[in-house]
């Protein structure tokens, strides 16, 4: 009987290792795929930067197109408080 437990014991060891081995396998193909998530989250909020930035420049174009004397006049204010 004084046999039968240290190879269980060694048996619950090796088990317990393998697990902690497919734990860490697992680990470390979640944060493989992380690291790749954040790569593209990267590129895509540079390209909503780009979006926003043109979506502004629009809004600015079509307001001074939709009403040129009140442009005019905040660009000659703006002009006015620089001197």
């Amino acid at each position: 009987m004084s046999q039968s437990q240290p190879l269980s014991a060694t048996q619950a060891k090796e088990r317990n290792y393998a697990h902690l081995a497919s734990s860490l396998t697992r680990l470390s193909r979640a944060m493989g795929q992380t690291a790749d998530l954040f790569e593209q989250l990267h590129v895509d909020l540079d390209a909503m930067r780009t979006l926003a930035g043109l979506h502004a420049a629009q809004l600015m174009a079509v307001a001074a197109e939709l009403d040129p004397d009140r442009a005019d006049g905040e660009q000659e204010s703006e002009l006015g408080n620089e001197g």
